[in-house]
């Protein structure tokens, strides 16, 4: 089998152990194994990371009752990357800041009407465009996908920019202000703390 997120990978001792943990190894059941099951917690046994055979608390993947861990991750004043398609099917790639409200389920990202990434999620339709947001720190890590729309209205720009606000720091005026509202259905990566855990 392939490796890789959301894949299991086989070693010549056994089949792999199901692991849901992201970016763990799991040696329970005599096979190796590499992946994630959203929305799904360890079934029992230990796993552990490669780096010195120790435990990695891992974040969890429950959309619908999300961790303390995974939510003071998306809170912490980091940048993520927004990934997008242009029309050509390229895809477009930029640095930007993110809010995350969990109880709407909603990514939100401010931004210029005229921008690129703006332009290609209404080059989509009114169905809106599959996009990825992804933010790292170091070995912590975590991807928010779904499917995003360009909202103009006033009321949900200001939601966004005191979001926004809150986050990061007031934003600037801006006239032509819109804000990409990204529908979350899937959730990857691991918020690990691992400079409490004594691993940084």
């Amino acid at each position: 089998m392939s490796r890789g997120w959301g894949t299991f990978s086989r070693t010549a001792a056994g089949p792999p152990a199901r692991n849901p943990v992201a970016g763990t190894r799991c040696t329970a059941g005599g096979g190796a194994v590499t992946g994630h099951l959203v929305g799904a917690r360890p079934a029992g046994g230990a796993c552990r990371s490669g780096r010195r055979g120790r435990t990695i608390p891992s974040m969890v993947h429950d959309l619908s009752n999300p961790d303390d861990v995974f939510l003071a991750f998306w809170r912490e004043r980091l940048l993520s990357t927004l990934t997008t398609v242009r029309p050509d099917g390229t895809p477009h790639v930029v640095p930007v800041g993110v809010t995350y409200d969990p109880e709407a389920g909603l990514a939100r990202v401010i931004t210029n009407r005229a921008s690129r990434k703006a332009r290609n999620v209404q080059a989509a339709g009114p169905d809106g465009m599959r996009v990825a947001l992804c933010q790292v720190d170091w070995a912590r890590w975590s991807t928010l996908e779904g499917v995003a729309v360009v909202r103009e209205d006033p009321e949900a720009v200001a939601e966004a920019v005191r979001r926004y606000a809150e986050r990061y720091r007031q934003p600037r005026v801006n006239p032509d202000r819109v804000v990409i509202e990204i529908t979350v259905d899937k959730v990857l990566g691991r918020a690990s703390v691992l400079r409490a855990a004594g691993l940084a």
